[in-house]
């Protein structure tokens, strides 16, 4: 059982990158799905977190109008586009399993059912 989460890289700012998050012996079906990211010396944030029953999504303020969180159930895998990408976007990017509302689960609160390893994102500027 766990997540993996991919796509990560370089970048300069401006760019974009998707990011993957691909489930394995669990379904998603049941579960919101978070992205959160941790940069050098700063808090860990919750980026963007949605339930994959209804498609509730959080987005932290910091992405809003610039990332977007999508799923593929078919694959059991949650995307994270992220659009105009800048130099504070830099933080490896974890994925993340729970139940709690996605509101909440991105803002520290509920338990995390699985959790995955990152994938590291660097925006140049």
């Amino acid at each position: 059982v766990q997540l993996q989460a991919s796509g990560g890289g370089l970048v300069q700012a401006g760019g974009s990158l998707r990011l993957s998050c691909v489930a394995s012996g669990f379904s998603i079906d049941d579960y919101v799905i978070g992205w959160f990211r941790q940069a050098p010396g700063k808090e860990r944030e919750g980026v963007s977190c949605m339930s994959i029953s209804d498609f509730d999504t959080y987005y932290a303020d910091s992405v809003k109008r610039r990332f977007t969180v999508s799923s593929d159930n078919a694959k059991n895998t949650v995307y994270l586009q992220m659009n105009s990408l800048k130099p504070e976007d830099t933080a490896v990017y974890y994925c993340a399993a729970g139940k709690e509302n996605p509101h909440y689960y991105c803002r520290g609160y509920g338990t995390n059912d699985y959790w995955g390893r990152g994938t590291l994102v660097t925006v140049s500027s």
